[in-house]
């Protein structure tokens, strides 16, 4: 009989290299598959595909799909300006519905008879994995034999010692997930709630003390250009201002937040080109947008987060609140200024010819040309009618 075949979502690390090579000895035909979102280097894939044949895959890929990550969700998120709880850029955590639907993929491509991650028990990333393998695949057994048995990091490094494979699996003081939007920090000082990360739990640090400018050019909601330098690789533009950022460290923060599965959560991270981006492109849209564009977009911009962050990417509902963000940006183009210095930044104003505040009918403080003072004296009465009508009824209620 033919070996059944079983994709194994590869990250290199221990839960998953434990995978590969259990299944392989189980007599799974294995397909080690590790979808690249932009947080490995050319040096960690080289490295995960020589382990996962030592591992004992029968093949080995990696699915690169960092682009289309940016046109299908990144682009979206910059659209609606999306920080859960006005603070985490979803950074690591929205690469995984990506990966996992990667790995889907390739798991239908090669007529997999199952497919697997190592996710355990505790975290969001099962929910994501198994909820896109059962949509996209819902005929494939899901193996997840780190949650399923409970496995400690002791009898899955021993098992891989046993069977010939040595690698450094040491568990850190601080774990860390680098991607494209951001890096996490789970570990240490996280766990207790009085205290932040020090110094040394993150993986950038100031390397430049003088303030400089930053400023970033959009068209249609989009980033066209840094520091006047045109990319047309939207990959490229974030990784530049990552780069530039990070030698301030900006962008580091600590969130609490609620899990999928019910808990509360507490993650530290790291994200320069986020946070810059997103204050950069919220700041043009002040003057760009009308007052009903802004207050919309910034409620579909949160559900968007919110709906990404738990496992609803492919709710139906996702390309219409992609439709209403797009239609948003037409007029957001210009370029935003900010000035960085260690540790943080500053808004300092744009460049825009959308921008709204330059009206022919006043200046805000300053003179009104559309309307005279009398108009302006109607329209506060006017507008003052339901108030005074309820005071009229209710006077004590004004003292």
């Amino acid at each position: 009989m033919a070996k059944k075949k079983v994709v194994v979502a590869f990250s290199g690390g221990l839960d998953t290299s434990y995978t590969v090579m259990k299944l392989s000895q189980e007599g799974w035909e294995v397909y080690a598959a590790c979808a690249n979102t932009g947080g490995f280097s050319a040096e960690q894939l080289k490295t995960n595909e020589e382990n996962a044949y030592k591992l004992g895959a029968t093949k080995y890929v990696t699915l690169d799909v960092t682009h289309e990550y940016y046109e299908k969700s990144l682009k979206y998120m910059i659209f609606g300006n999306v920080l859960r709880n006005n603070c985490y850029p979803i950074s690591v955590s929205s690469e995984r519905i990506f990966q996992a639907i990667a790995i889907a993929r390739y798991a239908n491509e090669i007529k997999a008879d199952a497919i697997a991650h190592g996710s355990t028990g505790a975290g969001n990333d099962q929910i994501r994995f198994d909820m896109t393998f059962l949509v996209m695949c819902p005929d494939m057994q899901i193996i997840t034999l780190t949650r399923d048995h409970a496995l400690s990091r002791k009898e899955e490094v021993d098992y891989l010692n046993d069977h010939g494979f040595y690698a450094d699996f040491t568990k850190l003081k601080y774990s860390y997930n680098v991607g494209i939007w951001g890096t996490s920090i789970c570990g240490g000082e996280i766990l207790d709630p009085t205290q932040g990360l020090p110094e040394e739990a993150y993986l950038k640090h100031v390397t430049k003390t003088e303030e400089s400018e930053l400023r970033i050019t959009f068209e249609k909601g989009e980033i066209v250009a840094v520091n006047g330098e045109h990319f047309d690789d939207k990959i490229k533009a974030i990784q530049k201002i990552e780069e530039i950022g990070a030698a301030y460290a900006i962008g580091r923060d600590c969130n609490v937040g609620d899990t999928i599965i019910g808990i509360k959560g507490r993650v530290g991270f790291e994200a320069a080109a986020p946070k810059l981006i997103i204050e950069a492109h919220r700041l043009l849209e002040k003057s760009t947008l009308s007052k009903w564009q802004q207050y919309w977009k910034d409620q579909v911009g949160n559900w968007y987060g919110m709906f990404l962050h738990e496992s609803q990417y492919l709710e139906p509902v996702m390309p219409d609140i992609e439709a209403m963000l797009t239609s948003s940006q037409r007029h957001v183009n210009g370029t935003s200024i900010l000035k960085l210095r260690p540790y943080g930044f500053q808004t300092v104003g744009i460049d825009s010819p959308d921008d709204l505040t330059k009206s022919k009918l006043g200046e805000y403080g300053e003179m009104q040309h559309g309307w005279t003072a009398e108009d302006a004296k109607g329209f506060i009465k006017v507008s003052s009618t339901p108030l005074r009508v309820y005071y009229g009824l209710h006077p004590h209620e004004r003292e």
